[in-house]
């Protein structure tokens, strides 16, 4: 009889030490990466449906989880509509910075463009994020088929008499 207290006793101590143990690689995994890192709060901003001219602005956030100052020297979009701006003032460990992204939204059609991050990060010198969406079609255009679009050109010479 006197072992299962015993037994009972080691097994509830186990548990502790297995929680600790787990604990220890958890944090592990959130350790600084030495160097510069560049972590984003998000891989995609999605828009949803936009009207036509409407607010095509959003952020990504920027945060260096590395051990030395953070520098993003280029910001791109992956076209004339999307124009990211970004601040090359050095971000130190643990600060944070914002990408600002403005979309032309007189453009209608599902929206679905990149922009390219360049630093000096250990991790990823090259970090690539997206927006998505959808824009809606200009209500002020006319329907497609009705005249008032751009000039339609005379086929043909002079009439047959």
């Amino acid at each position: 009889h006197t072992r299962y207290p015993l037994v009972t006793g080691v097994q509830t101590c186990a548990l502790p030490i297995l929680a600790f143990t787990f604990g220890i690689a958890a944090h592990a995994q959130t350790q600084l990466v030495t160097g510069p890192a560049i972590t984003v709060d998000k891989e995609v901003h999605d828009y949803g449906t936009v009207a036509f001219g409407g607010n095509g602005a959003c952020e990504f956030k920027v945060t260096n989880s590395g051990t030395e100052p953070l520098t993003l020297s280029k910001c791109k979009g992956s076209c004339g509509c999307t124009v990211p701006t970004c601040d090359t003032t050095p971000i130190l460990p643990g600060g944070s910075s914002i990408i600002q992204v403005k979309y032309d939204t007189k453009r209608p059609g599902p929206i679905n463009k990149s922009v390219t991050i360049n630093s000096n990060a250990v991790n990823e010198p090259v970090k690539v994020v997206r927006i998505k969406g959808n824009v809606e079609p200009d209500p002020n255009a006319p329907a497609p088929g009705t005249p008032g679009g751009a000039p339609v050109k005379e086929q043909g010479g002079a009439p047959n008499n």
